[in-house]
């Protein structure tokens, strides 16, 4: 403790120290919130998986188009009759306008007529 007030060997801490050190100190504190924050955004990083409704005509999803009609990640894209269901479930149609539209899909394969089979 002697040499801190310049007691001893001559070697004291001056103003030019303290303020050395204190500067560094604040760098220090600096570097360590800056790594604290760096590490949190990097854990809080998550990989949002893809709604079905982002799904677009013809299967093509956010990722362009698959093999086949097949989407991103291999899985078909939901049906008409899924859609459909997915909004009655939500309540953006009643149950007459669900029942209507249902009756319409499922005969002779939609509004559009019937669909020729897959060759």
């Amino acid at each position: 403790m002697r040499n801190w007030y310049g007691h001893g060997h001559g070697h004291a801490l001056s103003g030019w120290g303290v303020g050395v050190m204190v500067i560094v100190m604040l760098l220090v504190l600096a570097v360590l919130v800056l790594a604290a924050v760096a590490l949190v955004r990097h854990l809080s990083r998550t990989s949002k998986p893809v709604p079905p409704a982002a799904w677009g005509p013809g299967g093509v999803g956010p990722a362009g188009p698959g093999p086949a009609g097949v989407g991103p990640g291999g899985a078909a894209p939901p049906t008409a009759e899924q859609v459909l269901a997915e909004r009655f479930a939500r309540g953006e149609i009643d149950t007459d306008e669900y029942r209507h539209r249902l009756d319409i899909l499922r005969a002779a394969g939609g509004p559009a007529g019937p669909a020729t089979p897959p060759a």
